[in-house]
């Protein structure tokens, strides 16, 4: 039955290009694409790229805002939504999205390899806000009337169930109690605060009334666009290989136990030039296996930019993840640009974790075969990376500065490579601790040939500038820093024995006592070693043989890429890049270099 289907469409389809032709050609037109010609077809079906000799037969369906979901899909017959198009489609067709907003939630499955791709040089959204009509004067506040949306404010990502309790691990910060009502207003672009009550209104602020269906504003929108968020989900991926290029995601309102705006909930996907922006909680989540995300840009979302769970092979190539948790959440369970756990095998490369108001990047609970390479971590108000109960990973080329957290965080995490990073005022720029917890007995890995040990051990500190130059972190934050910092919370081991070991790296501060601890070091049962130089630090535990101290001297730009009074110490200071890790950074085997490479 599916062969003869899919015959008889594609003899309908046939006629209807020819008639296309004719008529664009007839007027002197030019083509803007072609529908089904047969398994013979070279048609370009998005972006350049066009159908292999042998391909199995493929289409281009085609959307427009001015489209009409009756229409047969083709350039000048196009649908009017994406869904529309993507229920016509088969497995392996293209729909191309023509330049446009688009309001709706799309679902995509049993269409395997499918391709959803902007038309070239054509700027796509979906976008889940709509216009907010009928504003009148209510005392000190506007209100419009018949506004019905609602949402579910579930905490967390359980349906119905209440935050938690255990201290630390808490969604939601008293602060900020509405974080998890996923209703947003904004006024000519700018974003609304929400309040618990009308009474509560104020320039800049909203409230809902979901009893009387009214919405309230506490800025005067007269002359002005109020929009709104009206729906909770952008797109949901159910089906393997299918690959989504162009198309921006801004203003929906998921619930928290939603997972995201976006969910990539099927193996092989691949988003490339995706935007998800101001999107209520998390905009991106990946529950799946070989997921590719390039050029994608994750900002100003509620909670966090991207979130993944058993997302073995997870790629992130020039990725972006700035301004996220808008909303206020606490850092922990989940907040931030990025959070990836109980997964395998993750690259995270050329990307930018920037200004998010919690983590930059946090890979927890048994993440293992990791690489962190050539990317920049700044300014978020957590720890700039976070690895916690994980490891077997490398963290090589990236710069990690004003982080108001830790630079790197290795909490029970094993067998981690930290090589030729550059640290710049970080509040403890290496932070490698051990905790009570041991690994939980029955526990299997998403790698079995990677078991974790959740031990802190092995770690090796190479090539690295740690730099403090005491005009980024206030007081409170000058008092607990240190360059780079060993402790065992349990008393069980010494830095020593969790061969925790550092060569070639290179200590900066803007003078002797700044910060007072340059080094602390484990000691079993008893506080730990405090070095306020490396000269005492190499006499005491024998590391750091090459390693060198300088004070008052910059060695970095403004943008934190070396200057010459660096350049001059490679020779002598840095450890020659093995093999391996040269591999990965893309350098000559036995490159010495300190900090970051230049890119």
């Amino acid at each position: 039955m599916p062969q003869v289907r899919r015959g008889r469409r594609s003899i309908t389809r046939v006629w209807s290009t020819l008639l296309a032709l004719v008529l664009l050609l007839g007027s002197g037109g030019l083509a803007l694409g072609l529908t089904r010609l047969g398994s013979t077809s070279s048609s370009v079906t998005d972006a350049g790229t066009a159908p292999q000799d042998g391909a199995p037969d493929t289409r281009t369906i085609h959307v427009a805002p001015d489209g009409d979901d009756t229409a047969e899909g083709t350039a000048i017959a196009p649908k009017r939504t994406l869904q529309a198009a993507v229920n016509e489609s088969d497995a392996g067709d293209t729909v191309m999205v023509h330049a446009g907003v688009y309001h709706e939630e799309l679902k995509i499955e049993e269409r395997r390899g499918l391709r959803l791709v902007a038309a070239p040089g054509a700027e796509v959204w979906l976008d889940g806000s709509v216009v907010v009509p009928g504003w009148a004067r209510d005392g000190e506040r506007w209100v419009s009337d018949g506004w019905s949306t609602e949402f579910d404010s579930s905490p967390t990502y359980s349906w119905g169930k209440p935050d938690g309790v255990r201290p630390g691990w808490i969604f939601l910060n008293p602060e900020y109690p509405l974080a998890a009502h996923p209703d947003q207003v904004w006024i000519d672009g700018e974003r609304q605060v929400q309040v618990g009550a009308r009474a509560e209104v104020r320039p800049g602020t909203f409230f809902v009334d979901y009893d009387d269906d009214k919405m309230f504003l506490g800025s005067d929108p007269t002359g002005r666009t109020v929009t709104a968020s009206a729906q909770a989900r952008a797109v949901r991926i159910l089906s393997a290989g299918v690959l989504i290029r162009g198309i921006g995601v801004r203003k929906y309102a998921p619930s928290v136990p939603h997972m995201g705006a976006v969910t990539v909930e099927a193996p092989d996907v691949t988003l490339e030039h995706v935007s998800v922006t101001d999107n209520a909680t998390t905009g991106m989540h990946v529950l799946s296996e070989r997921a590719k995300l390039r050029d994608v840009t994750l900002e100003r979302n509620g909670m966090m930019g991207l979130s993944a769970t058993e997302a073995d092979g997870l790629e992130l190539v020039r990725v972006t993840a700035s301004e996220n948790n808008l909303e206020g959440f606490n850092k922990s369970p989940a907040a931030g640009g990025a959070k990836i756990g109980r997964s395998s095998t993750i690259l995270v490369k050329d990307c930018v974790f920037a200004g998010n108001l919690a983590n930059g990047l946090w890979l927890d609970e048994s993440v293992s075969g990791i690489k962190l390479l050539h990317s920049r971590f700044v300014d978020n108000s957590g720890h700039g990376i976070s690895i916690e109960v994980s490891g077997h990973g490398t963290v090589m080329g990236n710069v990690i500065a004003h982080n108001a957290g830790n630079g790197v965080k290795l909490n029970d995490a094993e067998d981690v490579a930290v090589w030729n990073n550059t640290f710049v005022d970080n509040v403890r720029s290496i932070n490698i601790v051990q905790d009570t917890r041991d690994v939980e007995p029955g526990r299997t890995f998403r790698d079995p040939e990677l078991p974790l040990t959740w031990r802190t051990q092995r770690i090796t500190i190479r090539n690295n500038v740690i730099a403090a130059t005491g005009t980024h972190l206030g007081g409170a934050a000058r008092s607990r820093t240190c360059l780079l910092c060993v402790e065992d919370y349990s008393g069980r081991w010494t830095a020593a024995e969790m061969d925790v070991t550092a060569l070639g790296n290179v200590y900066q501060r803007a003078d002797a006592t700044s910060p007072k601890w340059m080094i602390v070091w484990a000691r079993r049962d008893k506080d730990p070693y405090v070095f306020h130089g490396v000269k005492d630090f190499r006499a005491a535990v024998r590391q750091e043989e090459t390693g060198v101290e300088v004070t008052g001297t910059s060695l970095l730009s403004d943008d934190f890429w070396p200057e010459p009074a660096l350049e001059h110490l490679y020779a002598s200071v840095a450890q020659p890049l093995p093999a391996d890790l040269a591999e990965l950074a893309g350098r000559p085997v036995g490159d010495r270099h300190l900090g970051a490479w230049s890119r």
